[in-house]
């Protein structure tokens, strides 16, 4: 008994500290800018908000405190200390997931919500020009052309959209051959044609753009933040649950733990069992 008791002390200490990290691990992703570093976050002002970080700015630092506390009262098997910290710590684990519940609904709303905008900006080439140099950037940096597709840009292609050609096949080659910028579905190019760009190119050119719209890369980034928010959160609820388990069963340990007996017999030969008188923990 006194060893499995002392592994369930041990446990709590490290589940205490596993809670601690935690709380850094929020307080540092709560206090940094990793919206502002979303490419072309300008554009969707209203979908790349702080959710959740406020969140993660008043839970961390409480996580933090409470943790310390936990640490305290499990390193020097305080029982009155192990109750107070399971109450507390449970109470911050409730609030966090009524105020945190709405970022779900955020996640599930995320695609809906930047359709729309993909809708109110184009066609891009009449959006406002910050919205047409963000985009621009994220083109040439991640090799896509458009929101949707590249017709989103109606016959005004920026050069951010151009892709290098195939290699035509060779005119003795007998067979044809399958080449994946030859179709307009496969292949990292796509054949636009010259009436998408505007009267100064060459018209006997056949203009090729990146075939992979720049959407659903947009949305991968605008839903990181997000899902890292909730992830931590729910790392969060998995400690807390276990941290708040194990002190309970340390706090109320007089409560499951059977009391040492002593058997003793009288003059009578009566068999009689009184408890042991109680020890001081060495």
């Amino acid at each position: 008994m006194a060893r499995c008791r002392s592994y369930l002390r041990g446990l709590a200490i490290c589940v205490t500290v596993l809670l601690l990290v935690s709380g850094v691990v929020m307080i540092g992703v709560g206090f940094s800018s990793i919206d502002g570093s979303t490419p072309v976050a300008e554009l969707f002002d209203q979908l790349s908000t702080s959710d959740g970080l406020l969140v993660l700015q008043v839970f961390g630092p409480l996580t933090v405190v409470l943790s310390v506390l936990g640490i305290c009262a499990a390193t020097l098997d305080l029982k009155p200390l192990l109750l107070v910290f399971s109450a507390l710590i449970f109470v911050e684990f409730v609030a966090l997931m009524v105020v945190s519940s709405p970022l779900v609904q955020v996640e599930a709303q995320m695609d809906s919500a930047v359709d729309e905008v993909f809708l109110n900006v184009t066609p891009l080439h009449r959006a406002e020009p910050y919205i047409q140099t963000e985009l621009n950037k994220l083109q040439a940096t991640d090799s896509c052309c458009g929101l949707r597709s590249f017709e989103d840009w109606e016959n005004r292609l920026p050069v951010s959209c151009f892709c290098t050609p195939p290699v035509p096949p060779a005119a003795s080659d007998q067979q044809p051959r399958s080449h994946p910028g030859n179709s307009s579905s496969e292949g990292p190019c796509v054949m636009a044609g010259s009436d998408q760009y505007p009267p100064t190119a060459k018209e006997t050119d056949q203009l090729w753009v990146h075939s992979e719209p720049c959407g659903p890369i947009l949305k991968s980034y605008l839903s990181f933040p997000i899902k890292l928010r909730i992830g931590i959160i729910s790392a969060f609820a998995t400690i807390t649950m276990v941290a708040i388990a194990l002190c309970l069963v340390l706090g109320l340990e007089k409560y499951w733990k059977k009391p040492p007996v002593e058997t003793t017999i009288d003059d009578f030969n009566r068999v009689k069992y009184q408890p042991k008188p109680s020890q001081p923990d060495l």
